[in-house]
């Protein structure tokens, strides 16, 4: 198992050691993390996994909840004219990730729900030291924090946020996970903590009410599938941006057997992530709205004519402006897999730092703001409707090989999340452990901010020559420090030939990766920091 922070993989591995499975370890996990890493993620969010069975099946759990059947366009259209605002109530739509988290148990936890919760409820209660990740978030905030009285209640302390160190503690949060390990994760859409829940959305304005929470339910999904050499490759469909991923090595396919993408053929997969980032704009939407729209998006002709446009792109454009803002994409992956053959690739999230800046202070619960990513012109796909779930950016990932489990890999990074993924399985697929695929540079093209111009690449120092002379001239590069956090938190989890299990967190996350017996006392760790 592997998470963003330690303390988030150390309840995963202590679920191992009380009886617990792959599915157990990811849900402790992603509770722990609600907890000690709140500006990534909360109970207020969102969540999309891949689950591998003891059989070698793989499907896919999508719970990202829908706007409000209250939502409004021409209402929105009215306040916000053409585009979506960030951060506030109106970017809040259902979260899903608590409804998700219960159909993950339901699905073969071998633990009690009420089991989950022992860690991360002392993590609320007593409080932990917050995170390197955390104090930073909390730094760029300043404004997002002092404007809401739920999060300055909680990361305000003596007149200032809370610094790297200081102890966080979330009693109302405690209260609330309370609630949910006794009542089960209904409660939290249909119990007592929903109903407190509805009254603070709507005292802040929401149009979400007790009616859409009550009918909010995850599906289990077909995943999609795509091949890369000897490998299949597994991740999210619509209305999650999976299928950039399954473009961006497809199109890889049909290049060249001496392609140097991750080196002097970067210029060449710089153009693929501007290809895909694209399409994603064009076709990403909920499907029960607007059909199947990625299809023809990975059909061999299509992923063939990427091909020859990213190899012309490739050898010169002209660069473009500079960017205006940092990209940034606040997220959790938290990856696992066990001895019977079961994994978990689990990402959850509250889209941006904090995500709508508030925190309802009846429930402790950061709420996300996936609305944002909803448009307001009716000639997108993704334009904003009552019911609808938003484009979103949540992709987990399995690559298998001959139906047998090879890597588990899941990231943060907004919309450059298939860029982020690309380069570790790139470097996987090469033979690079898991710790050196983490820790290797990274670029990203644009900005996974919401609706950001896609004219940038953003490079971690030290751009290597190929790098610069690859991609220099078709964009600006923007250097940014080493492990820069901007390039995303991945995680890995790796079975080898022989069957052993193996694990590594980003050195740019304040995590662990770790192997976990269940009859043991004890782990041994494989940190990416090693």
């Amino acid at each position: 198992m592997a998470s963003p922070h330690v303390l988030a993989t150390a309840t995963a591995s202590a679920s191992i050691r009380r009886g617990g499975n792959a599915i157990d370890a990811a849900i402790g996990a992603a509770l722990a993390l609600s907890v000690v890493y709140p500006h990534n993620t909360s109970l207020g969010g969102d969540l999309i996994a891949l689950v591998r069975d003891v059989d070698g099946s793989i499907a896919c759990l999508n719970a990202s909840g829908p706007a409000s059947r209250h939502a409004d366009l021409a209402t929105y259209r009215g306040r916000y004219g053409e585009r979506m605002p960030v951060t506030g109530i109106d970017t809040v739509t259902v979260p899903g990730a608590v409804a998700g988290l219960g159909a993950l148990h339901d699905r073969g936890a071998a633990l009690s729900w009420r089991d989950h919760f022992v860690d991360p409820l002392d993590y609320a209660a007593r409080g932990v030291r917050v995170a390197r990740s955390v104090a930073e978030a909390l730094e760029e905030n300043l404004t997002l924090i002092a404007d809401d009285a739920g999060l300055s209640s909680v990361y305000v302390s003596g007149g200032r946020t809370l610094r790297e160190g200081d102890v966080l503690r979330q009693p109302a949060l405690a209260l609330t996970l309370t609630a949910l390990a006794r009542d089960g994760h209904r409660s939290f859409y249909e119990g007592a903590v929903s109903e407190r829940l509805v009254r603070g959305l709507a005292a802040l304005g929401s149009t979400i009410d007790r009616d859409d929470l009550a009918a909010y339910r995850p599906t289990w999904e077909t995943p999609l599938r795509g091949s890369f050499r000897h490998w299949d490759v597994w991740t999210s469909g619509p209305n999650s941006q999976g299928f950039n991923l399954l473009q961006i090595l497809g199109a890889l396919h049909f290049l060249a057997a001496d392609c140097e993408p991750l080196g002097a053929d970067a210029g060449v997969l710089t153009e693929l992530f501007r290809a895909a980032t694209a399409d994603r704009g064009r076709a990403l939407a909920d499907p029960s709205w607007v059909g199947d729209q990625v299809s023809a998006l990975l059909a061999p002709e299509y992923l063939s004519r990427l091909a020859a446009g990213a190899r012309r792109g490739g050898e010169g454009a002209p660069p473009s402006s500079q960017p205006v803002a940092r990209p940034r994409g606040d997220t959790v992956a938290i990856v696992t897999a066990d001895d019977d053959g079961r994994a978990v690739c689990l990402i959850q999230s509250l889209f941006h730092s904090f995500g709508s800046g508030i925190l309802e202070p009846s429930t402790g619960v950061v709420l996300h703001n996936r609305g944002s990513s909803f448009a307001l012109s009716s000639a997108s796909l993704n334009v904003l409707a009552g019911g609808k779930r938003p484009a979103h950016t949540l992709m987990p990932v399995m690559v298998t090989t001959g139906g047998e489990l090879s890597w588990v890999v899941g990231t943060m990074g907004g919309r450059a999340q298939p860029q982020i993924l690309t380069q570790v399985l790139l470097r996987l697929f090469d033979g690079a452990s898991p710790v050196r695929a983490l820790g290797a540079p990274r670029w990203i093209v644009g900005d996974p901010d919401v609706d950001q111009a896609n004219e940038v690449a953003w490079v971690e120092a030290p751009i290597t020559p190929d790098v610069r002379s690859a991609v220099g001239p078709i964009m600006s590069l923007v250097e940014i420090a080493r492990h820069d956090e901007r390039t995303g938190h991945a995680q890995v989890v790796a079975r080898s030939g022989d069957g052993a299990l193996s694990a590594a967190s980003d050195p740019r996350s304040d995590g662990r990766g770790v192997v976990t017996a269940s009859d043991a006392a004890t782990s041994r760790g494989s940190s990416a920091d090693e």
